[in-house]
């Protein structure tokens, strides 16, 4: 097959990576604007068609049951908040392929998996979602908004145990995965002593009956602490800055952001000090994300991200406009990301989701391409087989942006090119599709 040019298959990366896969005909458009460029239209605040289109549920939170409930009322409130989880999941992946301008939902994802929260605890789709809604609408912002933000967000309290942080009883969870997770890495530059000092910091906070935060002084240490060389009557605010103002701050958000956009292996220390560089005093996350899907190194590599499960189904759904308008055409994507091991909204510990060759697995490969077969009987394959079945291997590459074929993959297609259904299912598990 034929090979597109360098400058095609940069795009091709950046446009891949910056949100769920991408068409030919995407990347073809996208070439008219310098890449920056591109990025921050992708950013900007104007309405996206697409996610009006799927406006996010409203939900009621069950009433729960006294204490006195009898069983099968408890299965019933238990039944209800499952299903509200499940509407929640649904609307979620339905926007994600929906999206005209996919980066939001992506950097969306990527902070959901980053300040990872599991609605197997929470068990609250008002809580999740509105979590949810505060990763999109401060994704792109400075660090220090969204960081503050987490600190201080329903889900993220009843996650890590937030709500059980009093003056009395100080608990270390949340002040501790800050640290660890969220914004300076683990053991970097902190010690078990700005931990406990962290956790006095964090005390007091409740969530109301309609899913709000406020802090509650009575509950609150309002006394002198030290974090991080910070001395004073520090609360979440004063935390936050104390824990953001310490140069390995920087470094590691940077790091996280190239880990998740860039390559499954950390940036060269060149790399990282370009991208600590634009994310700059202000932590700014829209200059950072440019930064790493621009930089050389980035745009020089070929296969460095495999894609996690969300990212592949959603791309394939989106590249071969697979219906997912009722709630059973998306319920069955929802399944197979249950089965894949990536359910949005449940990531399976606070450190979030696995990456690289753990998606790799052989009963992986198998779920995606009994998947793809069933995504490929359900899309509209006629522009596919109008054509030839000698161009249909340049033709599907196209149409799901893949700009070379290996010999390796090239032999594979070609044995099933007289079949559109499984030429299309074979070249989305190939690892061109799989990698990017």
């Amino acid at each position: 097959m034929g090979s597109q040019s360098v400058q095609w298959m940069q795009c091709a990366r950046v446009l891949r990576r910056a949100g769920f896969g991408a068409t030919g005909s995407e990347i073809d458009a996208a070439q008219t604007l310098p890449v920056a460029d591109y990025l921050r239209a992708q950013l900007d605040g104007s309405a996206d068609p697409g996610a009006v289109q799927t406006p996010l549920p409203v939900f009621t939170e069950p009433v729960r049951p006294g204490r006195d409930a009898a069983t099968d009322v408890r299965k019933q409130y238990q039944s209800a908040l499952t299903a509200e989880l499940q509407t929640l999941t649904g609307w979620w992946v339905r926007r994600m392929a929906t999206a005209q301008r996919p980066l939001p939902e992506k950097l969306t994802l990527l902070w959901h998996n980053h300040f990872a929260t599991s609605a197997s605890k929470v068990r609250s789709a008002t809580e999740m979602a509105v979590q949810n809604e505060t990763l999109r609408r401060l994704g792109a912002g400075d660090f220090g908004t969204l960081a503050y933000a987490m600190l201080t967000d329903p889900a993220m309290l009843r996650w890590l145990d937030g709500t059980a942080n009093t003056a009395k009883a100080p608990n270390e969870n949340l002040s501790r995965e800050f640290m660890e997770l969220f914004a300076l890495g683990h053991g970097n530059g902190y010690s078990e002593t700005d931990v406990r000092e962290g956790a006095r910091a964090l005390t007091g906070w409740t969530i109301a009956a309609d899913g709000s935060t406020r802090l509650d002084p009575k509950r609150h240490d309002a006394g002198s602490k030290t974090v991080l060389g910070v001395t004073g009557s520090l609360g979440a605010g004063e935390f936050c800055a104390a824990v953001l103002a310490r140069p390995e701050s920087a470094r590691f958000v940077a790091g996280r952001m190239w880990q998740q956009l860039a390559a499954d292996a950390p940036p060269s220390a060149a790399a990282l000090d370009r991208l600590t560089a634009a994310y700059g005093p202000d932590r700014n996350i829209t200059r950072l994300v440019v930064a790493v899907l621009t930089d050389a190194e980035f745009l020089s590599g070929t296969g460095t991200v495999v894609q996690g499960p969300v990212e592949w189904l959603v791309g394939a759904v989106r590249a071969l406009a697979v219906p997912v308008g009722t709630d059973a055409q998306v319920q069955t994507q929802v399944n197979v990301l249950r089965t894949l091991g990536q359910l949005p909204f449940y990531p399976p510990s606070v450190g979030g989701w696995s990456s690289g060759q753990a998606w790799l697995s052989t009963a992986a490969a198998q779920t995606r391409l009994r998947a793809a077969t069933v995504l490929a009987r359900k899309a509209d394959l006629g522009w596919l087989s109008a054509i030839g079945a000698a161009d249909r291997i340049d033709a599907v590459g196209h149409r799901l942006g893949i700009g070379h074929w290996s010999d390796r993959s090239a032999a594979v297609l070609a044995s099933v090119h007289g079949d559109p259904i499984r030429l299309t299912a074979v070249a989305l598990n190939t690892p061109e599709y799989l990698t990017t």
